[in-house]
């Protein structure tokens, strides 16, 4: 009786895993269609960042009120790193979007992405998870293909703000992961509706003191709908329900999914043209979060 027991509490364990990992994925697949959305959409980037904040908030924090409201005793237990992991995503995307302006995308994108690599280099000292042989080779192989997905990188006459707003943007990137790594007492809904909540007043501010509040044009409309339910509603309330199961190694290699899939959105979308060099580089990406999260017959399931 008591091995019968075991065996349904690991397989429970595993199937927890293992959804955590489909909603972190699925995420990550939301989030490439960011760009083919923007696309269509006229007002500036942070503007437009500004909007899906505050739908993407505004939806889930209705949804937490209608479920019974917040938990106020996890609330408090977690406060610290929600409000940090909060002023982290929202400026993570104001440091983005100044880069994206002062920098050619593809240079501040190589950048931006080296958040989770810092992550999954330094997670034996922030969460004791042990790094591996292996997983020192999968970020390699995923740093490899980050480069060449970029596409081409001008590096002389570099603009020193831009290249600061891409330091800083891969820095809160890989705080955000951090900080909710370390939430433990709230649920993913929760967490998700106020981080966003938090990220909208963080841009507001930035919007406020730089470009204004935004005024789209009626055609943008359906666009931004879509970008503040589905890809900041949806796609964060995946992403935090994932994130918060699943080893930070494990978050840090597969966050590259996001690129890899804007760039084969873009070319189907947008008909932009893919080089065999991104194709390549996307094999790698792919082949290198593969390796990484592999498993040696036997091993364990509880990984943290």
């Amino acid at each position: 009786m008591q091995d019968n027991g075991f065996r349904r509490t690991m397989m429970r364990m595993k199937q927890e895993k293992n959804l955590a990992y489909g909603m972190y994925i699925l995420s990550m697949l939301i989030f490439g269609t960011n760009g083919v959305l923007v696309a269509h959409i006229s007002v500036q980037s942070s503007q437009i960042v500004l909007l899906r904040t505050l739908i993407g908030g505004a939806l889930l924090t209705m949804i937490v009120l209608l479920r019974g409201g917040f938990d106020g005793k996890a609330v408090r237990a977690d406060l610290p790193m929600i409000l940090l992991g909060g002023t982290a995503l929202g400026l993570n995307w104001v440091a983005l979007f100044s880069a994206y302006r002062l920098l050619n995308v593809s240079l501040a994108t190589l950048i931006y992405y080296i958040g989770p690599i810092l992550v999954l280099l330094f997670s034996p000292l922030i969460f004791r998870e042990k790094l591996t042989g292996t997983k020192i080779t999968a970020v390699i192989i995923v740093a490899v293909g980050l480069v060449c997905i970029s596409g081409s990188i001008i590096v002389s006459g570099m603009n020193p703000a831009g290249l600061a707003a891409a330091v800083a943007s891969a820095l809160f990137y890989a705080a955000l992961i951090v900080f909710n790594k370390r939430i433990t007492h709230m649920e993913g809904l929760q967490t998700a509706a106020i981080e966003l909540d938090i990220a909208f007043a963080v841009v507001l501010i930035y919007c406020l003191l730089t470009v204004g509040f935004p005024h789209p044009l009626r055609s943008d409309l359906p666009y931004i709908a879509v970008i503040g339910v589905v890809n900041t509603g949806l796609a964060y309330l995946l992403y935090f329900s994932g994130l918060q199961k699943l080893p930070g190694q494990s978050v840090a290699l597969i966050s590259y999914i996001d690129p890899v899939s804007a760039l084969f959105f873009s070319a189907i979308f947008l008909r932009e043209n893919m080089t065999l060099i991104q194709v390549i580089g996307a094999v790698l990406i792919i082949g290198g979060a593969m390796l990484g999260e592999m498993r040696k017959p036997g091993s364990a399931v509880r990984e943290e």
